[in-house]
Protein backbone atom coordinates (compact mmCIF):
# COMPACT_ATOMS: atom_id res chain seq x y z
CA UNK A 1 0.00 0.00 0.00
CA UNK A 2 1.29 3.44 -0.94
CA UNK A 3 0.30 6.03 1.67
CA UNK A 4 0.30 9.81 1.42
CA UNK A 5 1.02 11.04 4.96
CA UNK A 6 0.81 14.55 6.38
CA UNK A 7 2.35 15.57 9.69
CA UNK A 8 5.21 13.07 9.48
CA UNK A 9 7.67 15.43 11.19
CA UNK A 10 5.31 16.09 14.10
CA UNK A 11 4.84 14.18 17.36
CA UNK A 12 1.98 11.83 16.47
CA UNK A 13 2.75 11.87 12.75
CA UNK A 14 6.37 10.84 13.28
CA UNK A 15 5.26 7.77 15.19
CA UNK A 16 2.60 7.03 12.56
CA UNK A 17 5.27 7.17 9.85
CA UNK A 18 7.39 4.60 11.67
CA UNK A 19 4.45 2.25 12.31
CA UNK A 20 3.33 2.47 8.67
CA UNK A 21 6.89 1.70 7.58
CA UNK A 22 7.02 -1.25 9.99
CA UNK A 23 3.80 -2.53 8.42
CA UNK A 24 5.39 -2.46 4.97
CA UNK A 25 3.70 0.64 3.55
CA UNK A 26 5.42 2.80 0.95
CA UNK A 27 5.40 6.37 2.22
CA UNK A 28 4.99 9.66 0.39
CA UNK A 29 5.19 12.39 3.02
CA UNK A 30 4.35 16.08 2.97
CA UNK A 31 6.92 18.32 4.68
CA UNK A 32 7.60 22.03 4.83
CA UNK A 33 10.86 23.61 3.63
CA UNK A 34 11.83 24.27 7.24
CA UNK A 35 10.99 20.78 8.55
CA UNK A 36 13.68 18.63 10.15
CA UNK A 37 13.78 15.33 8.25
CA UNK A 38 16.14 13.40 10.54
CA UNK A 39 13.43 10.99 11.70
CA UNK A 40 12.43 10.19 8.11
CA UNK A 41 15.88 9.27 6.76
CA UNK A 42 15.69 5.63 7.84
CA UNK A 43 12.19 5.15 6.40
CA UNK A 44 13.00 5.59 2.73
CA UNK A 45 10.01 7.89 2.33
CA UNK A 46 9.35 9.93 -0.79
CA UNK A 47 9.35 13.56 0.33
CA UNK A 48 7.01 16.20 -1.09
CA UNK A 49 7.78 19.78 -0.06
CA UNK A 50 4.64 21.83 0.46
CA UNK A 51 2.51 23.79 2.90
CA UNK A 52 -1.01 23.09 4.11
CA UNK A 53 -1.75 26.80 3.67
CA UNK A 54 -0.99 26.49 -0.07
CA UNK A 55 -3.20 23.76 -1.63
CA UNK A 56 -1.46 23.89 -5.00
CA UNK A 57 1.77 22.79 -3.31
CA UNK A 58 0.50 19.40 -2.20
CA UNK A 59 -2.89 18.31 -3.47
CA UNK A 60 -1.73 16.74 -6.74
CA UNK A 61 0.90 14.74 -4.83
CA UNK A 62 -1.90 12.45 -3.64
CA UNK A 63 -2.19 11.02 -7.15
CA UNK A 64 -1.05 7.40 -7.34
CA UNK A 65 -1.52 6.67 -3.65
CA UNK A 66 -3.76 3.96 -2.23
CA UNK A 67 -4.41 5.72 1.06
CA UNK A 68 -4.33 9.14 2.69
CA UNK A 69 -3.45 9.51 6.38
CA UNK A 70 -3.96 13.13 7.38
CA UNK A 71 -2.34 13.79 10.75
CA UNK A 72 -1.00 17.33 10.35
CA UNK A 73 -2.72 20.20 12.15
CA UNK A 74 -2.03 23.49 13.85
CA UNK A 75 -2.13 22.68 17.57
CA UNK A 76 -1.47 25.75 19.68
CA UNK A 77 -3.23 27.73 22.37
CA UNK A 78 -0.89 30.72 22.51
CA UNK A 79 -1.09 33.35 19.74
CA UNK A 80 -3.61 31.36 17.78
CA UNK A 81 -5.29 33.02 14.82
CA UNK A 82 -8.80 32.09 13.74
CA UNK A 83 -7.86 32.56 10.08
CA UNK A 84 -4.73 30.39 10.33
CA UNK A 85 -6.55 27.65 12.23
CA UNK A 86 -9.31 27.70 9.63
CA UNK A 87 -6.83 27.56 6.76
CA UNK A 88 -4.64 24.76 8.13
CA UNK A 89 -7.09 22.61 10.07
CA UNK A 90 -10.31 23.00 8.07
CA UNK A 91 -9.63 24.22 4.54
CA UNK A 92 -6.59 21.97 4.00
CA UNK A 93 -8.59 18.95 5.19
CA UNK A 94 -11.35 19.78 2.72
CA UNK A 95 -8.79 20.13 -0.09
CA UNK A 96 -7.06 16.84 0.73
CA UNK A 97 -10.36 14.98 0.73
CA UNK A 98 -11.39 16.64 -2.54
CA UNK A 99 -8.22 15.51 -4.31
CA UNK A 100 -8.33 12.08 -2.69
CA UNK A 101 -11.72 11.65 -4.32
CA UNK A 102 -10.47 13.00 -7.64
CA UNK A 103 -7.54 10.59 -7.72
CA UNK A 104 -9.55 7.63 -6.45
CA UNK A 105 -7.70 7.13 -3.15
CA UNK A 106 -9.39 4.10 -1.59
CA UNK A 107 -8.79 4.60 2.15
CA UNK A 108 -8.57 7.77 4.24
CA UNK A 109 -7.70 8.12 7.91
CA UNK A 110 -8.23 11.56 9.40
CA UNK A 111 -6.64 12.40 12.76
CA UNK A 112 -9.10 14.51 14.68
CA UNK A 113 -8.90 15.01 18.45
CA UNK A 114 -10.75 14.23 21.63
CA UNK A 115 -11.07 18.03 21.79
CA UNK A 116 -14.16 17.67 19.58
CA UNK A 117 -16.02 15.89 22.39
CA UNK A 118 -18.22 17.61 24.96
CA UNK A 119 -16.77 17.45 28.47
CA UNK A 120 -18.28 18.65 31.73
CA UNK A 121 -17.00 19.76 35.11
CA UNK A 122 -18.49 16.63 36.69
CA UNK A 123 -16.05 14.20 35.10
CA UNK A 124 -18.50 12.06 33.14
CA UNK A 125 -16.75 9.61 30.82
CA UNK A 126 -17.55 10.49 27.21
CA UNK A 127 -17.64 8.23 24.17
CA UNK A 128 -18.19 8.70 20.45
CA UNK A 129 -21.97 8.94 20.93
CA UNK A 130 -21.88 11.72 23.53
CA UNK A 131 -23.68 14.71 21.94
CA UNK A 132 -21.51 17.73 21.18
CA UNK A 133 -22.00 20.94 19.24
CA UNK A 134 -19.89 23.79 17.90
CA UNK A 135 -21.08 25.91 20.82
CA UNK A 136 -19.44 23.47 23.25
CA UNK A 137 -15.99 24.12 21.78
CA UNK A 138 -13.64 26.49 23.65
CA UNK A 139 -11.10 28.46 21.61
CA UNK A 140 -9.86 28.52 18.02
CA UNK A 141 -8.16 25.11 18.11
CA UNK A 142 -11.12 23.11 19.39
CA UNK A 143 -13.54 24.92 17.07
CA UNK A 144 -11.34 24.35 14.03
CA UNK A 145 -10.94 20.63 14.80
CA UNK A 146 -14.69 20.30 15.27
CA UNK A 147 -15.32 21.88 11.86
CA UNK A 148 -12.63 19.77 10.19
CA UNK A 149 -14.16 16.64 11.66
CA UNK A 150 -17.52 17.61 10.15
CA UNK A 151 -15.78 17.92 6.76
CA UNK A 152 -14.45 14.37 7.15
CA UNK A 153 -17.82 13.02 8.25
CA UNK A 154 -19.54 14.72 5.30
CA UNK A 155 -17.03 13.14 2.90
CA UNK A 156 -17.86 9.72 4.36
CA UNK A 157 -21.57 10.37 3.89
CA UNK A 158 -20.88 11.19 0.24
CA UNK A 159 -19.23 7.83 -0.35
CA UNK A 160 -15.54 8.23 0.48
CA UNK A 161 -14.03 5.69 2.86
CA UNK A 162 -13.04 7.98 5.74
CA UNK A 163 -12.18 6.81 9.26
CA UNK A 164 -11.86 9.46 12.00
CA UNK A 165 -9.50 8.96 14.93
CA UNK A 166 -9.75 11.01 18.12
CA UNK A 167 -6.57 10.71 20.23
CA UNK A 168 -6.80 11.91 23.81
CA UNK A 169 -3.55 13.24 25.31
CA UNK A 170 -0.57 11.35 23.89
CA UNK A 171 2.78 11.14 25.67
CA UNK A 172 6.07 9.52 24.72
CA UNK A 173 9.39 10.14 23.03
CA UNK A 174 10.08 12.64 20.22
CA UNK A 175 7.73 15.34 21.53
CA UNK A 176 9.99 18.01 20.09
CA UNK A 177 7.58 20.99 19.94
CA UNK A 178 6.55 20.05 22.74
CA UNK A 179 2.81 19.49 23.17
CA UNK A 180 0.94 21.07 26.12
CA UNK A 181 1.20 17.77 28.01
CA UNK A 182 4.88 17.57 27.18
CA UNK A 183 5.31 21.00 28.72
CA UNK A 184 3.63 19.74 31.91
CA UNK A 185 6.23 16.96 32.12
CA UNK A 186 9.11 19.36 31.39
CA UNK A 187 7.92 21.87 34.01
CA UNK A 188 7.62 19.06 36.55
CA UNK A 189 11.17 17.84 35.78
CA UNK A 190 12.46 21.40 36.21
CA UNK A 191 10.70 21.80 39.56
CA UNK A 192 8.39 24.46 38.17
CA UNK A 193 5.13 22.87 39.29
CA UNK A 194 4.58 24.16 42.86
CA UNK A 195 0.76 24.04 42.69
CA UNK A 196 -1.99 22.28 40.74
CA UNK A 197 -5.64 22.75 39.85
CA UNK A 198 -8.54 20.35 39.97
CA UNK A 199 -8.82 18.95 36.47
CA UNK A 200 -8.71 15.58 34.78
CA UNK A 201 -7.51 14.19 31.47
CA UNK A 202 -6.95 10.96 29.61
CA UNK A 203 -3.32 10.02 28.95
CA UNK A 204 -2.38 7.62 26.14
CA UNK A 205 0.85 6.12 24.82
CA UNK A 206 1.65 7.81 21.49
CA UNK A 207 2.92 4.48 20.11
CA UNK A 208 -0.50 2.88 20.63
CA UNK A 209 -2.09 5.88 18.90
CA UNK A 210 0.25 5.40 15.94
CA UNK A 211 -0.49 1.68 15.71
CA UNK A 212 -4.20 2.45 15.66
CA UNK A 213 -3.66 4.55 12.52
CA UNK A 214 -2.29 1.49 10.75
CA UNK A 215 -5.13 -0.68 12.02
CA UNK A 216 -7.73 1.91 10.96
CA UNK A 217 -6.70 1.52 7.31
CA UNK A 218 -7.90 -2.09 7.25
CA UNK A 219 -10.29 -2.44 10.20
CA UNK A 220 -11.94 0.97 10.59
CA UNK A 221 -15.55 1.53 9.54
CA UNK A 222 -16.11 4.45 7.18
CA UNK A 223 -17.85 7.36 8.86
CA UNK A 224 -16.96 6.11 12.35
CA UNK A 225 -15.08 8.04 15.00
CA UNK A 226 -12.73 6.22 17.37
CA UNK A 227 -11.46 7.65 20.65
CA UNK A 228 -7.85 6.55 21.24
CA UNK A 229 -7.19 6.83 24.96
CA UNK A 230 -5.38 5.21 27.85
CA UNK A 231 -5.82 6.09 31.51
CA UNK A 232 -8.24 8.63 32.97
CA UNK A 233 -6.54 10.53 35.78
CA UNK A 234 -6.64 13.84 37.60
CA UNK A 235 -3.79 16.28 37.11
CA UNK A 236 -2.72 15.52 40.68
CA UNK A 237 -2.63 11.80 39.90
CA UNK A 238 -0.47 12.50 36.84
CA UNK A 239 1.95 14.57 38.93
CA UNK A 240 2.05 11.85 41.59
CA UNK A 241 2.81 9.30 38.87
CA UNK A 242 5.66 11.47 37.60
CA UNK A 243 6.90 11.78 41.17
CA UNK A 244 6.94 8.01 41.56
CA UNK A 245 8.86 7.57 38.30
CA UNK A 246 11.45 10.29 38.99
CA UNK A 247 11.72 10.63 42.76
CA UNK A 248 10.89 14.33 42.51
CA UNK A 249 8.30 15.80 44.89
CA UNK A 250 4.71 16.23 43.74
CA UNK A 251 2.95 19.49 44.65
CA UNK A 252 0.45 19.34 47.50
CA UNK A 253 -1.13 22.79 47.18
CA UNK A 254 -4.28 22.97 45.08
CA UNK A 255 -5.41 26.40 43.89
CA UNK A 256 -8.86 27.42 42.60
CA UNK A 257 -9.43 27.83 38.86
CA UNK A 258 -10.10 31.52 39.44
CA UNK A 259 -6.57 32.00 40.80
CA UNK A 260 -5.06 30.01 37.91
CA UNK A 261 -7.07 32.07 35.43
CA UNK A 262 -5.93 35.35 36.97
CA UNK A 263 -2.31 34.16 36.85
CA UNK A 264 -2.74 33.18 33.19
CA UNK A 265 -4.00 36.64 32.28
CA UNK A 266 -1.01 38.22 34.04
CA UNK A 267 1.45 35.75 32.50
CA UNK A 268 0.08 36.37 29.01
CA UNK A 269 0.44 40.12 29.50
CA UNK A 270 3.90 40.30 31.09
CA UNK A 271 5.60 37.25 29.53
CA UNK A 272 3.66 37.15 26.28
CA UNK A 273 3.00 40.70 25.22
CA UNK A 274 5.72 42.66 27.04
CA UNK A 275 8.57 40.11 26.74
CA UNK A 276 7.35 38.44 23.53
CA UNK A 277 7.88 34.95 24.96
CA UNK A 278 5.46 32.06 25.26
CA UNK A 279 3.86 32.18 28.73
CA UNK A 280 3.75 29.13 31.00
CA UNK A 281 0.05 29.69 31.64
CA UNK A 282 -2.36 30.41 28.78
CA UNK A 283 -5.90 31.65 29.41
CA UNK A 284 -7.47 29.31 26.87
CA UNK A 285 -5.78 26.25 28.40
CA UNK A 286 -6.95 27.19 31.89
CA UNK A 287 -10.51 27.64 30.62
CA UNK A 288 -10.38 24.22 28.98
CA UNK A 289 -8.94 22.68 32.15
CA UNK A 290 -12.12 23.51 34.03
CA UNK A 291 -13.65 20.53 32.20
CA UNK A 292 -12.78 16.97 33.25
CA UNK A 293 -11.68 15.25 30.03
CA UNK A 294 -12.32 11.58 30.77
CA UNK A 295 -13.05 9.31 27.81
CA UNK A 296 -13.72 5.68 26.88
CA UNK A 297 -11.86 3.84 24.09
CA UNK A 298 -14.07 0.75 24.12
CA UNK A 299 -15.15 1.14 20.48
CA UNK A 300 -11.55 1.41 19.26
CA UNK A 301 -10.60 -1.60 21.38
CA UNK A 302 -13.43 -3.59 19.78
CA UNK A 303 -13.13 -2.49 16.15
CA UNK A 304 -9.45 -1.62 15.77
CA UNK A 305 -7.96 -4.01 18.34
CA UNK A 306 -6.66 -0.87 20.05
CA UNK A 307 -4.53 -1.57 23.10
CA UNK A 308 -5.76 0.43 26.10
CA UNK A 309 -2.58 0.15 28.15
CA UNK A 310 -1.08 1.65 31.33
CA UNK A 311 0.85 4.82 30.54
CA UNK A 312 3.88 4.44 32.84
CA UNK A 313 6.09 3.15 29.97
CA UNK A 314 5.07 6.12 27.80
CA UNK A 315 5.71 8.57 30.64
CA UNK A 316 9.13 6.97 31.17
CA UNK A 317 9.86 7.30 27.44
CA UNK A 318 8.90 10.98 27.56
CA UNK A 319 11.01 11.65 30.67
CA UNK A 320 14.05 9.93 29.19
CA UNK A 321 13.68 11.68 25.83
CA UNK A 322 13.28 15.15 27.37
CA UNK A 323 16.36 14.57 29.56
CA UNK A 324 18.47 13.22 26.69
CA UNK A 325 17.53 16.16 24.47
CA UNK A 326 18.19 18.79 27.13
CA UNK A 327 14.61 19.89 27.67
CA UNK A 328 15.16 19.04 31.33
CA UNK A 329 18.13 18.31 33.62
CA UNK A 330 19.74 14.94 32.92
CA UNK A 331 20.50 14.36 36.58
CA UNK A 332 17.37 14.29 38.71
Amino acid sequence: MKVFLTGSTGFIGGHVARELNNAGAKLRVLTRKTSCLDNLESLGAEVVVGDLREPNSFCKAIQGCDALVHVAASYRYWKTSHDQMQLINVDATRCLLKYAKKYNVKKIVYTSSVATMKFTEKGSIVNEQTPASFEDMIGHYKRSKFLAEQVALDAAKQGQHVVILNPTTPVGANDASPTPTGRIIIDFLKGRFPVYINTGLNIVDVIEVARAHVSALTRGSSGSRYILGGENMTLKELLDRLSKLTGLPSPNLRIPHSVALAYAYLDEFFTGFLCNKEPRAVVEEVRIAKKIMYASSELARKDLEFNVSPVDPALNNAITWFKNHEYAPRKL
